[in-house]
């Protein structure tokens, strides 16, 4: 499914119904053609001055309502934006989720943090981000630090390193590199099903989402692409300067869906959580770690109790943490 190029200045109805609006921000062309994102918005009751700015992972798009109605009902309008090839932004021309360099994304995300901000009025943003949303934003967040831009920062099992063997992580690394500076859409790997297949309401999950943009096995894993969050993972391991307040909340086990299918709907199948708390430090001097028990990938869609418990540390911290409007440094 794509989306179309018109009303990009204005919000309009979003696709998850009454409430939700969004509007496709215009990017900088790239060599396979016209580029936009999306942005997606819904106000809490009352006039809010403060937001929360949700970004997905791979293979992703914003639909998670549920996680929406948490920050709602804690006085937050809630914003989440779709990346340039995800979701509602992307476009028949182009590869799907395909990007050269992590930073490119700063065009998005600088957008919509300067609507939020300056054109919405909004004196406190919290940014949030899923697995590969979680390394884009963190880095973003550290390119951004010292501008008021960002108060706090929210990662939901984000994607700190490879959930692979040592040799893959090394060596496979560097042959990723290679390949990707010569033939940078060469496909290099795939995405599971099962992780998929959990969660959608079609093959007896609890979620509905469209399979077109999120679809059970993913879409091929491209040699540009992958070396591009490995040099972002590098740069995180060096260490960065984030100098908000961050949370990061991951599950409390990893496991293997082929190796053990019964514990899909209890641990994070797509990363290795062991790799998310020991990166979680290099973030930067204030960050509070959450390991969720029965937690899986996407906490916020984790089956009870985990879920409540996930949303329960959220709001503890975020009470704890998150500035009140007009008192944000």
């Amino acid at each position: 499914m794509t989306t179309t190029p018109e009303h990009q200045d204005e919000y309009r109805e979003d696709l998850l119904g009454a409430g939700y609006e969004a509007r496709t921000l215009p990017l900088a062309s790239d060599d396979e053609g016209e580029v936009v994102a999306t942005l997606v918005r819904r106000r809490a009751a009352g006039t809010s001055r403060r937001a929360v700015l949700y970004v997905h992972g791979f293979v992703d798009y914003f639909f998670q309502t549920n996680l929406a109605d948490a920050w709602l009902e804690a006085g937050f309008d809630v914003y989440a934006l779709d990346l340039r090839k995800y979701g509602r932004s992307l476009r028949e021309h182009q590869t799907p989720n395909y990007i050269t360099a992590l930073e490119h994304y700063d065009e998005e995300l600088d957008a919509a943090a300067r609507i939020i901000r300056e054109d919405e009025g909004h004196d406190v943003l919290v940014v949030m981000g899923h697995s590969t949303g979680g390394l884009i934003t963190s880095l973003w967040a550290h390119r951004r630090r010292g501008r008021g831009i960002v108060d706090a920062l929210v990662l939901n099992s984000p994607w700190f390193d490879l959930n692979a063997s040592v040799f893959q992580r090394t060596v496979g690394t560097a042959a990723v590199h290679r390949i990707g500076a010569l033939k940078p859409r060469t496909v290099v790997g795939t995405l599971g099903s099962a992780y998929g297949r959990y969660l959608h309401s079609g093959s007896g999950g609890e979620w509905t989402y469209d399979l077109a943009w999120k679809p059970h096995g993913g879409f091929p894993v491209v040699a540009g692409w992958l070396a591009a969050v490995r040099r972002a993972h590098a740069e995180l391991n060096r260490g960065l300067a984030v100098d908000c307040p961050v949370l990061v909340a991951c599950s409390d086990a990893t496991s293997n869906p082929v190796k053990e299918p019964a514990r899909i709907s209890s641990t994070d199948v797509v990363l290795d959580v062991a790799h998310i708390a020991a990166r979680s430090p290099r973030l930067g001097r204030h960050v509070t770690l959450v390991r969720i028990r029965g937690g899986i990938h996407d906490l916020a869609l984790s089956p009870e109790p985990a879920r409540s418990e996930f949303f329960t540390e959220l709001a503890r911290w975020r009470d704890t943490y998150v500035p009140e409007a007009g008192t944000a440094p």
